[in-house]
């Protein structure tokens, strides 16, 4: 990298750091700090139910006092208390109704809100890291980061209000208790301890097998997007039963996995179910003997046991966020790789100011290493306004390296890369992508409308180009014939990847994408593969002269074809990275014996194809 220059901007530090207990801390405190309104509706709500929670076992154990065993000895005087202790308890049943309505709610809004952040910040990320990074992580991967890990990461954030609800209930109760009796109290309060070991046993065996788990979700996900990628190769080549295998072997690895994560958790999950009922039986045992030597009364000790089994199902929340918390930071850890992935290109801020006419490209002292090896090695080409230039050279000479140079898909090594004169590193990129467009071999239509394929755009969107622009733009790329026989014209549907049309027509149509934004700088990387010779000529004629006669676009065209280079007003001849010589067809092939070879074998080619194509036309 140029040591002038920064690599890109340094993203924070999105990744947990310290113990188990301190990555799980800090990754409950950014989720509710994310979402600090929505959380604290939902905690307060979980408090408030947590102290009305206990506010029940008071009530009861007044009402047995005062209510139930005067009335059993026959010394309730009259109704009026009966009356009184059923309001008191219809008012606290009311109150914890309330709360837990909107705990759940506004649980449920915040867990929502994370995971739409998480999916917004890792989406964006994807598309500011380099096609290099993307190269190297399969799409099943980057799928399962976007979805199945983003659930993982925010599952701990559904019971998390509830179980911090249950801190405050555990608070009022040991109040309550310790003022009912000391040893009643000290009796009810000790699962707690018993809890935390719990909890650190069950981490120390579920961290591995959750992350064990999710990486083979994410393999599932690769392996099932290859076979529907290479759905045409399959079914042609009849390897259907290999890739039932292959995506078998791995569903049943994750399947394993996943009964072991259930194992562990059948383990867990009685443990916290069983304490609060420990408990309860504890209290009654320890209760009777401090009743029986007169140190607390019938009411105090209905009060604690009645508080342990209503908490037996917070406590429960306790056992789902300590649950969920291996899981999510196994999952956020995997989302925190992306997020905080090097790589990212440093955004330019100098206006690049738009013309008529085409830019003016040089390309300086441009090297491209990735490791210890060199794709490209100290070019020079220069793209006058207005030409089209032809890039020619044997596989893996590093042409497609250099056509993504000019768009930005990634920065050289080393050298510049300038655009009227500006560096396109420091140019702003809503100026780059519309003023340089670039329209690879690999065409990607969207399963929608033709005109939304062109414009990449929705109709009711105010800075969409008009009709007349993607008519001229399909013309230019001389497929607006296709279209008008479509049904519908620009409205008409294509189907997934554009299955109904052919691969010419697919070319052509990327091609008036990219002239609908009027470049001043068009890079084809072999974007007319498919398309008729003929039609081939006619569309790079068709740049030489852009709408109302202006000058076209600075075209860098990849061509395999002699009829494509002969059009080109220069050529460059690439090899092994390096630039063998540049300049026209003719003097190309007087001085530079590669280049002569080259094209010799392009015009074997080309009649190739031609004769190939006559034996098949009716």
């Amino acid at each position: 990298m140029d040591p002038d220059r920064p690599s890109g901007p340094r993203a924070p530090a999105h990744a947990l750091t310290g113990s188990v207990t301190t990555r799980s801390v800090r990754l409950m405190a950014r989720g509710i700090a994310s979402q600090p309104r929505t959380y604290a509706v939902a905690i307060l709500t979980s408090g408030l139910f947590g102290a009305l929670t206990v506010a029940v076992s008071q009530v009861l154990g007044a009402v047995t006092d005062r209510v139930v065993v005067p009335g059993a000895l026959g010394e309730l005087d009259g109704t009026r208390p009966v009356w009184l202790a059923g309001a008191a308890l219809a008012a606290v049943a009311l109150g914890l109704a309330t709360s837990v309505a909107a705990r759940r709610v506004f649980a449920g809004i915040g867990v929502s809100d994370i995971q739409a952040d998480h999916r917004r910040a890792v989406t964006r990320q994807y598309l500011r890291l380099p096609m290099s990074w993307h190269r190297q992580h399969p799409t099943g991967q980057l799928l399962s980061n976007a979805n199945a890990d983003v659930e993982a990461a925010t599952g701990v954030f559904n019971p998390l209000p509830f179980a911090l609800g249950v801190v405050v209930m555990i608070g009022v109760a040991a109040v309550a208790l310790f003022r009912v009796d000391v040893w009643l109290a000290v009796t009810a309060l000790v699962v707690l301890p018993v809890a935390v070991v719990a909890n650190l046993v069950f981490q120390r065996y579920m961290s591995p097998a959750i992350t064990r788990a999710q990486q083979l979700r994410a393999e599932v996900s690769d392996v099932a997007h290859e076979s529907f990628e290479a759905a045409l190769l399959v079914k042609s080549l009849g390897t259907e039963d290999r890739e039932e295998a292959r995506f078998a072997a791995r569903a049943d690895q994750l399947r394993a996995a996943n009964v072991r994560v259930g194992k562990v958790r059948a383990v867990f999950d009685p443990v916290i179910e069983l304490l609060p009922n420990l408990g309860t039986l504890l209290v009654l045992v320890v209760g009777a003997h401090r009743a029986a030597a007169g140190a607390v009364e019938t009411g105090g000790i209905v009060a604690a046991a009645y508080l342990l089994t209503l908490m037996a199902v917070p406590v429960r929340a306790f056992g789902w966020v300590l649950g969920e918390l291996p899981r999510g930071l196994v999952g956020y850890d995997r989302i925190a790789r992306v997020l905080d992935a090097r790589g990212t290109l440093a955004p330019g801020t100098t206006s690049l100011p738009s013309a008529p006419q085409g830019a003016h490209v040089q390309v300086r002292g441009v090297s491209v290493r990735v490791g210890s090896h060199t794709i490209l090695d100290g070019v020079d080409v220069d793209l006058p306004p207005g030409r089209t230039v032809a890039l020619v050279g044997p596989t893996g000479a590093g042409k497609t390296t250099l056509a993504g140079l000019l768009s930005r898909l990634q920065d050289p090594t080393s050298g510049h890369v300038h655009v009227d004169g500006l560096d396109v590193r420091d140019v702003r990129e809503e100026d780059l992508t519309g003023q340089v467009a670039l329209v690879s071999q690999q065409t990607f239509l969207f399963e929608d409308t033709v005109r939304a394929n062109v414009t990449l755009a929705d109709a009711d969107d105010p800075g969409a180009p008009d009709d007349a622009h993607v008519w001229e733009a399909l013309r230019l790329a001389r497929v607006d014939d296709v279209v008008r026989r479509l049904p519908g014209g620009l409205d008409a549907p294509l189907g997934e990847r554009g299955a109904n049309l052919s691969g010419g027509q697919r070319q052509r149509i990327a091609i008036a994408r990219a002239l609908v934004r009027r470049p001043r700088v068009l890079v084809l990387d072999d974007a007319t593969s498919a398309v008729d010779p003929g039609i081939e000529q006619e569309i790079l004629e068709g740049f030489r002269e852009g709408e109302d006669g202006t000058q076209g676009p600075t075209v860098l065209m990849i061509a395999y074809r002699m009829s494509s280079v002969l059009l080109a007003d220069a050529v460059v001849h690439l090899r092994a990275g390096r630039v063998v010589d540049q300049g026209t067809h003719a003097e190309l092939l007087v001085r530079d014996p590669g280049y002569r070879e080259l094209a010799t074998a392009y015009e074997k080619e080309s009649a190739r194809r031609s004769a190939d194509a006559e034996g098949e036309a009716p």
